[in-house]
């Protein structure tokens, strides 16, 4: 009976001893990543559409039934070239009847020129008369006031005859109107009217047609976003891409910076103008852009993955900063340090410092770097004591330990 109640014991102690250990949290690990040594190009990412350079809106400035459409979508179109004609009838009667009131006001002038003539001849007899007694003074006066008369209704008609005429050339002018021409040379990319639609030129201009005047260069309307603006410099070349053409890469330049901001929904950017040059024609207007804007490119420099900047360890001992550590000049490959070396060294002790984490002992220890560009994947490596080849800690994986045990039982008797 003893030896059994000593085994009972045993196997509850084992059983309690098994089931404890199984407890425990499994040890960390980590995943790391090796520093290395190549180019980084930072870039400022935007959405924006693709249009053309100048795009000019054809409209009229006559009312009336569009009679006659010359061209019609995708048209290429010359300078001058007709593409619409407005029904013409009542504008060539208004230029007949401006016409007739032209000619009335020239036969009114001759009319008063007339009057004036006799007027004068009256006035002149009437002063020799005067000078010989035979009529009064009274008979003078008023062959004086019918002269002035007559002066006065020569100005009239002239005033008249200048009116008719404005009149006359506003209506040859809107009968001219009446054949709509091309503007610029281009290609028709839009048509607002269809034969036998009236339009009204009352109010507005309404637009008929939308002439793009060169689509092999167009320009991309991007939005910058306030806090990547500063980033942005004209002259800096650009890549984008659109849905049509997922896998090519198209280039262009940036050529404007436009200081007006676009404030929607509390949200501030900057639009920011991109030439593209589209001689193969394949990019059309109102494409969406995704457009990668290169802001600076180094070569050769120490490549940090940017996980390691956002990695943080969930156990280990204080994070303390290590004694000792000498300052990175970017002189990690052996290379004596020159002038342009030690400007470089200064430059970066005014960077602020950040935290990242190596293996010692499978344990993270804290190290102090200072960085500068990023693509996003990696970040350049400033100072520090961290050399190319060395691994950085980018992540942290538990594993659990597998059993398959179940919690510990009490014997069976």
């Amino acid at each position: 009976m003893k030896k059994i109640v000593a085994i009972v014991v045993a196997l509850a102690v084992l059983s309690g001893a098994g089931y404890f250990f199984l407890k425990q949290p499994p040890k960390p690990q980590y995943k790391t990543l090796r520093i290395e040594r190549g180019s980084i190009l930072s870039a400022v990412s935007a959405t924006g559409t693709l249009n053309a350079v100048v795009t000019v809106q054809v409209g009229t400035q006559v009312s009336g039934t569009l009679a006659k459409l010359y061209v019609d979508y995708n048209s290429p179109v010359k300078k001058g070239q007709p593409i619409a004609q407005i029904d013409p009838a009542l504008l060539g009667a208004a230029v007949q009847q401006a016409t007739g009131n032209v000619l009335s006001a020239e036969a009114n002038l001759a009319k008063a020129r007339v009057t004036l003539a006799d007027a004068q001849r009256t006035l002149s007899r009437n002063k020799q008369l005067l000078e010989q007694g035979i009529v009064a003074q009274s008979d003078l006066d008023a062959a004086q006031t019918a002269y002035d008369a007559a002066q006065a209704g020569v100005s009239a008609a002239q005033a008249s005859l200048v009116q008719t005429k404005g009149a006359l050339k506003q209506a040859q002018t809107n009968l001219t109107y009446s054949t709509i021409r091309s503007p610029v040379d281009g290609i028709v990319v839009s048509r607002s009217v269809d034969v036998g639609q009236t339009v009204a030129a009352s109010f507005q201009t309404p637009t008929l047609f939308t002439i793009a005047q060169d689509l092999t260069k167009m320009q991309i309307d991007t939005s910058v976003d306030e806090s990547d603006i500063s980033r942005v410099k004209v002259g800096q070349q650009a890549t984008f891409s659109v849905d049509a053409y997922p896998d090519q890469q198209f280039a262009g330049t940036v050529v404007q910076i436009r200081n007006a901001p676009v404030v929607n929904q509390n949200v501030v950017t900057y639009v920011t103008v991109i030439a593209v040059d589209n001689r193969d024609l394949r990019l059309k207007p109102g494409m969406t852009a995704n457009v990668s804007v290169q802001t600076q490119k180094k070569e050769g420099v120490l490549k940090l993955p940017s996980a390691a900047l956002r990695f943080k360890p969930k156990l280990g001992k204080d994070e303390k900063p290590s004694a000792g550590q000498a300052p990175f000049t970017g002189a990690a490959a052996g290379s004596k340090q020159g002038p342009a070396a030690a400007s470089s060294s200064r430059d970066a002790q005014k960077r602020p410092t950040q935290k990242v984490y190596i293996l010692k002992g499978q344990q993270p220890e804290p190290v102090f770097v200072s960085t500068g560009i990023s693509d996003g994947s990696f970040v350049e490596l400033v100072s520090g004591s961290l050399k190319e080849g060395d691994e950085v800690v980018v992540e942290q994986v538990s594993t659990a330990k597998k059993s398959g045990m179940g919690p510990p039982m009490g014997p069976r008797f």
